[in-house]
């Protein structure tokens, strides 16, 4: 698996979210920003309106900066521009950015406001900006904003802030109504922590393929009969010229100067701070009698230090829900990510240690040091090559922008790319008929150029456009509308479909002859082994756990969680042929189970159903939003 595809597969988990840079404060850290590695575009210049609510380029270029940083933490600093571009991660950013900016306006027009008040009070909650219980002081307050890279100004640090609760407030407005009774909520417990273990016998189709054929005179019954299915789409055809950033890259040269200027500029990249990993055990004192949870966290420290299981205690006591369940483990953590009594306490261990009663605004905690990390910095012979594709591509970004630019001015009717390509030393070139939906894989991924296509007039060429490789100026040559085809034309596709159904229907009668078998044998697995198949078993799994051979089957495993203990299912259609499953064990949550946990899970249903309501409400209060992109601003930023 390559790292882009790595990437992908946790690109939910990774994904950047604005709210979660205020939120981050109140929890252990200010974030940590990186230097803009883009071409500059001014501080003032606008990426977005949204109903009159600007976002300016510093703002997209820290959202950027933030976002960039936490996939080069995620993957060692493995990463480049160039796969974060692939990946659409400023494409992402700038949608968040600009449903932040619809949530305002919306806010606005209903008449949500926060005062400064309120300002101040989430302000003096954030545990970065307190000592010894109480605020840090305005001086100290500034240099800590300041310090941060770039540096946060006061007023944009609370506008933010302030943007927050607003948002906070509008979606409380909005969703506060919302609820979940007892039996739903016991219901959804159940449903998500049930579980069954399973004898699973899959048929896929694909193993029948061999098995069958399909005549012309098959083909063409099945066209007649599906004709809709094979209905080719809308389709154009473009003449284009390419500006393309990987062949001005390659003529960038890279001096020993500039790679020493770019090293010492971006130390900080290449260097890993000294780092621990503790897990913790938490007892909260809000709203508690403090002595009462000093004499209960007293308590669990003796039986600590006494030998008791370290993870065990956490999984009982502490309190910390983000990782009681995993034993109190936080992960490797550099200076100052932690409250200040918490890091100092930890970074001042030995590995294996067990600390004292740590006191913080959080409560009473016990740290088990479990690993350290010797700080280091990368060399220059380590990064050179890194920091030679860095420069080379920022470079190469500038100039395609900068031609790019220009070419908006000179390029105006479509005989324009003819003469342009020729003093420019570009090729102009034509794709074939594509639709909507399909790649241009001469240019790379092009959501822009292929929706631009379908809505440009005759005669028309279009501004620059991004592209992956780069950017696109094109104009349409030809078009095809929407047809269902002669069956010469897809014959190749319709004797595959053919094939697929009936290996389909071969795989289900496989599957019904087996299940008869099956169904009432006292003896699952001698009669499954008397029938030529072999049942894969499974582990106590969960409803939205995958089947072997099968993968993710939300529909089958409704179907298998209605049979009983013993029981064995009819026969189950899949995706790509059918199964037979018989239910070896059911695990069922206890009441007790569901009463412990209920007000954490009913909660956690609550903001779930409140998300999805606050998000269809906002995409029907955006479709009457004015909302206008600057893509020659976001070029400037990203390249």
């Amino acid at each position: 698996m390559t790292m882009l595809d790595r990437m992908r597969q946790h690109q939910s988990w990774l994904k950047w979210s604005l709210a979660l840079v205020c939120l981050a404060f109140v929890l252990f850290y200010i974030p940590d920003f990186l230097r803009g590695t883009g071409a500059d575009a001014a501080a003032t210049d606008t990426v977005a309106v949204v109903n009159g609510h600007s976002i300016r380029a510093d703002e997209f270029r820290r959202a950027y900066q933030s976002q960039m940083q936490a996939y080069r933490s995620a993957y060692g600093g493995q990463m480049s521009e160039q796969v974060l571009k692939q990946l659409g991660i400023d494409q992402q950013i700038l949608q968040q950015l600009v449903d932040e900016r619809a949530a305002l306006a919306e806010a606005e027009r209903v008449g949500v406001k926060v005062s400064d008040a309120e300002v101040a009070q989430r302000i003096y909650a954030i545990p970065a900006f307190l000592e010894n219980g109480a605020f840090i002081g305005q001086t100290r307050y500034q240099q800590l904003l300041a310090s941060q890279n770039p540096p946060l100004t006061v007023s944009d640090f609370e506008d933010s802030i302030r943007r927050s609760l607003v948002m906070e407030k509008l979606r409380a407005s909005v969703t506060e109504w919302l609820s979940v009774s007892d039996k739903e909520l016991q219901d959804e417990y159940r449903r998500r922590n049930d579980k069954v273990k399973l004898a699973v016998v899959a048929f896929n189709a694909d193993s029948f393929r061999p098995d069958v054929t399909a005549s012309d005179a098959d083909v063409a019954t099945f066209f007649e009969a599906h004709k809709a299915d094979f209905r080719i789409p809308d389709r154009r055809k473009v003449k284009y010229v390419l500006i393309d950033i990987d062949a001005m890259r390659a003529k960038v040269n890279v001096s020993p100067a500039d790679l020493n200027k770019a090293y010492n500029d971006n130390i900080q990249q290449f260097t890993t701070p000294e780092q621990v990993r503790a897990s913790h055990i938490l007892l909260k004192t809000e709203g508690k009698d403090d002595a009462a949870v000093k004499a209960k966290a007293e308590g669990i420290l003796k039986e600590a230090k006494g030998g008791a299981d370290f993870a065990e205690l956490a999984k009982k006591f502490s309190e910390d829900d983000s990782n009681s369940k995993n034993g109190g483990d936080l992960d490797y953590f550099s200076r100052g990510r932690m409250v200040q009594e918490f890091d100092t306490v930890a970074f001042n261990m030995q590995v294996g240690q067990i600390s004292d009663l740590v006191k913080t605004q959080f409560g009473y905690h016990i740290i088990k040091l479990t690993d350290k990390k010797a700080g280091a910095t990368r060399s220059m012979d380590e990064v050179k090559q890194q920091l030679t594709d860095q420069i080379q591509q920022e470079r190469a970004q500038q100039q395609a922008t900068d031609l790019a630019t220009r070419l908006t001015n000179e390029i105006k009717k479509p005989e324009d790319l003819d003469t342009v390509a020729k003093k420019e030393g570009l090729t102009v070139q034509e794709t074939g008929f594509f639709a909507k939906d399909e790649p241009i894989l001469s240019v790379g991924s092009s959501p822009e150029m292929a929706a631009r296509a379908f809505t440009m007039a005759d005669g028309e060429v279009s501004p620059a456009l991004r592209a992956s490789r780069g950017f696109v100026f094109e104009t349409v040559t030809g078009k095809q509308e929407s047809y269902i085809p002669k069956l010469e034309e897809v014959k190749d596709k319709v004797h595959d479909a053919v094939i697929k159904d009936r290996a389909a229907a071969l795989a289900k009668q496989k599957a019904a002859e087996v299940a008869a078998k099956l169904k009432d044998a006292p003896d699952f697995d001698k009669a499954a082994k008397a029938a030529n198949v072999e049942p894969k078993t499974t582990e106590l799994i969960a409803r939205d756990q995958p089947l072997p051979d099968i993968g993710a089957a939300p529909e089958i495993m409704d179907a298998v969680f209605k049979l009983n203990q013993g029981g064995v299912s009819d026969v189950l259609s899949t995706a790509n042929g059918a199964v037979v499953v018989k239910v070896l064990e059911k695990s069922a949550t206890s009441d007790q189970d569901f009463t412990s946990n209920k007000d954490t899970f009913r909660n956690e249903i609550l903001d779930d159903r409140r998300n999805r309501f606050f998000s269809a409400y906002m995409v029907k209060a955006k479709q009457k939003m004015k909302i206008e992109l600057n893509r020659d601003a976001l070029s400037r930023v990203v390249g």
